[in-house]
């Protein structure tokens, strides 16, 4: 039974790492993590700050190159894998209505022929319809609220994202009622078929939401799921605030 299962989860990966190292600014902020993202998963990647956890997004991403280690996607592209980063000033204040920025998601599709084409434009209508901002299609993004924003960026990544998106702590900043509208989608998405690896600073949140959870210090302190998280002493520190392992 227990090789059954095996078998089932290998030829579900999507994406995978294996004794990956990273540095960011000549520092080795990530140290021999090795896992595993299966087709349908909610990966919350948890741990307190300056625990590697974004460096490790930006090097599943390809965006930083592994010191030592390998990383491989199976069955998509880099290119196919959708972002949504933390908000940056830059970002705020972007001069473009709401669909010419969702639709530069559609970019990286293109390679050295940045033209959009039909089959891009249709995205863009589908993803507005779906996470309800397509009434705000030409309205300006710098006049938006944090809330409306967010879901715009989130329509972005989506144009990019075949079967995988990645977020980084993406409530951050937002209301409790904007959170948990954003935790909402991110859930429908997930039933839907996405497979999503999210950043958070929200253990509650990823706990509720996440059928696995990699909890970072540099290292992978923890990988495996929700239910059997919550058993180990990792959790309980955190939860308990002990050894100053909180999130903030």
């Amino acid at each position: 039974m227990t090789n059954e299962k095996s078998v089932s989860e290998t030829s579900r990966v999507i994406l995978s790492s294996r004794n990956v190292s990273l540095s960011y600014n000549g520092k080795v902020a990530v140290e021999d993590v090795s896992i595993d993202v299966l087709r349908g998963d909610y990966l919350c990647v948890v741990g307190e700050n300056g625990s590697g956890k974004t460096t490790l997004i930006r090097g599943l991403l390809g965006l930083l190159k592994p010191d030592v280690g390998s990383i491989e996607f199976r069955g998509l592209k880099r290119t196919e894998v959708g972002y949504l980063p933390q908000q940056t000033v830059v970002q705020r204040d972007f001069p473009a209505s709401v669909r010419e920025v969702v639709l530069t998601g559609r970019l990286n599709r293109h390679g050295f022929f940045p033209f959009y084409t039909r089959r891009d434009h249709a995205r863009v209508d589908e993803v507005l319809e779906r996470l309800g901002i397509a009434a705000q299609a030409r309205t300006a993004y710098r006049d938006l609220s944090g809330g409306q924003k967010q879901r715009v960026l989130l329509a972005r990544a989506l144009c990019a994202a075949g079967e995988l998106l990645m977020l980084d702590e993406p409530v951050t900043g937002l209301d409790p009622v904007m959170a948990s509208g954003m935790y909402e989608l991110f859930e429908k998405l997930n039933r839907d078929g996405m497979t999503l690896v999210m950043i958070s600073h929200d253990l509650k949140s990823a706990l509720r939401y996440g059928n696995r959870i990699l909890h970072m210090r540099r290292r992978a302190l923890f990988y495996g799921t929700t239910s059997e998280y919550v058993l180990t002493d990792v959790y309980r520190r955190m939860n308990g605030g002990d050894d100053n392992d909180g999130l903030d």
